[in-house]
């Protein structure tokens, strides 16, 4: 089994909250800019960023954390709250004393990105989101989708799952070759979730709605839109770019664009990370 370069893995214990798991990349510069990577639903840090970890370790620090009951991340008894996943975050960067810190944030770390901006701004210099909104519960077509997330629970503790999660990857591997060596550790990686709390998750998922706040953050921001989104739709992401007034990238792939579209994905996302990083010296006094 290959495994891809991973910067090295540590546990912090939060106080009151509990055992965080996440990655460290020091850069050789003490000066450079210090990122703070917030993965998707269903995903881990590793998994969402895996294909980008090198090009971000070039020009910049960063810590990549587990969200709760994703990847290797906390399994607290309480039900799954997006602002207790930011909170633990912004813990996090409190403890290792690394902020203020640009915030990358995919798919549901774009809420994640949102809420610590929200809820604690002295820790936040810029934010970078992609294929995320400003809400997902617009249509009654997307209520209904949400309604089906507690159906993810039985399948993820089907015995065929491995089976099934393997075939899917493999399929995946046929289209994009630079998959095809990291198959197994992925589909070990997946399988770490637990089915509790992505269920949680998906539910609180659809109960975010930053409509009438997210204007207010005034962060140098920038966004990665992937024009060929299925579960995102372009149009809503569109919307999250103008209510942040943020600097737009445009990458025609789908939701799995960071495996499926990995090179393009990289050099984007390091793109727009160094833009934010140029607003925010721009910016300082």
């Amino acid at each position: 089994m290959k495994v891809p370069w991973l910067p090295p893995g540590h546990t912090a214990v939060l106080e009151g909250r509990g055992e965080v798991f996440y990655r460290h990349h020091q850069h050789a510069d003490p000066g450079a800019p210090t990122l703070l990577l917030l993965h998707g639903w269903t995903a881990s840090a590793d998994l969402q960023f895996f294909t980008a970890y090198e090009a971000l370790a070039e020009h910049c620090s960063f810590v990549a954390i587990d969200h709760r009951g994703h990847g290797r991340g906390m399994r607290p008894a309480a039900k799954f709250h997006l602002e207790d996943a930011a909170d633990d975050a912004a813990a996090l960067v409190e403890q290792l004393g690394i902020g203020p810190v640009i915030l990358v944030g995919y798919s549901m770390g774009g809420p994640l990105s949102l809420l610590i901006g929200s809820r604690h701004p002295q820790l936040v210099a810029g934010i970078v989101v992609a294929a995320t909104a400003l809400e997902w519960n617009a249509t009654l077509a997307e209520r209904m989708r949400w309604k089906t997330v507690r159906m993810l629970s039985p399948i993820l503790r089907s015995w065929a799952y491995p089976s099934w999660l393997r075939a899917g990857l493999r399929r995946m591997a046929h289209q994009s070759a630079d998959l095809e060596p990291y198959v197994e550790w992925m589909a070990g990686e997946i399988s770490r979730n637990s089915a509790v709390h992505l269920v949680h998750a998906g539910q609180a998922l659809s109960q975010y709605d930053a409509v009438r706040w997210a204007g207010d953050l005034a962060k140098p921001s920038a966004m990665l839109i992937t024009t060929r989104d299925h579960l995102v739709r372009p149009v809503k992401q569109r919307a999250l770019a103008t209510a942040l007034h943020a600097h737009v990238v445009e990458l025609a792939g789908d939701h799995l664009a960071p495996w499926m579209n990995a090179k393009e994905f990289s050099a984007s996302l390091s793109g727009l990370v160094r833009h934010v990083v140029d607003r925010v010296v721009v910016a300082s006094p």
